[in-house]
């Protein structure tokens, strides 16, 4: 089998897969706290998720991360959004966000940071990592309207700039 048909060019724009998982109970969603030393967002609040392995669907990868990083097991992810962050002038980050319901048993923490549930209605009181100010929100609707699209930029003083498409 031949590659040529997918005109492969290293001089072009490259995005990096990764995923990004929001597990939620009634009223709470499970999200992880990044440990000290983790560059710049130690001691803030994510979803769990990590890099897509080779030959791995984002599905398959978004399962795996939460299992490595909470123990938990999920079957029922549902695709909420696509984004692009642009990182780099060659180089970015496709990032697929999933929601699901939070399985029983207890979520346990690993080297990725401590979980914790908690409830929505503090969710925007606790120190977040910036984009999910604006993306839990919006991923915590229930709605079955289909996956969001979004570009993530960064100004020159390193201000984060979301833009949803339509």
């Amino acid at each position: 089998m031949s590659l040529a048909g997918q005109r492969l060019d290293p001089g072009r724009y490259a995005v990096i897969p990764r995923t990004l998982v929001f597990l939620t109970r009634p009223g709470e969603v499970l999200l992880q706290r990044v440990p000290p030393g983790r560059g710049a967002w130690a001691g803030l609040y994510n979803g769990l998720g990590g890099h897509i392995e080779r030959g791995e669907d984002p599905l398959t990868s978004a399962r795996r991360e939460v299992r490595e990083e909470s123990g938990l097991i999920v079957e029922d992810l549902r695709l909420r959004g696509v984004v692009i962050v642009d990182a780099e002038a060659l180089l970015g980050i496709g990032l697929y966000i999933f929601t699901g319901e939070g399985p029983p048993g207890k979520a346990r923490a690993g080297p990725e940071g401590g979980l914790e549930w908690i409830k929505t209605s503090e969710l925007l009181d606790r120190p977040l990592v910036e984009d999910l100010h604006v993306l839990l929100p919006r991923l915590l609707q229930a709605d079955d309207s289909p996956p969001f699209a979004a570009v993530y930029t960064y100004a020159g003083d390193g201000r984060l700039a979301i833009h949803f498409a339509g």
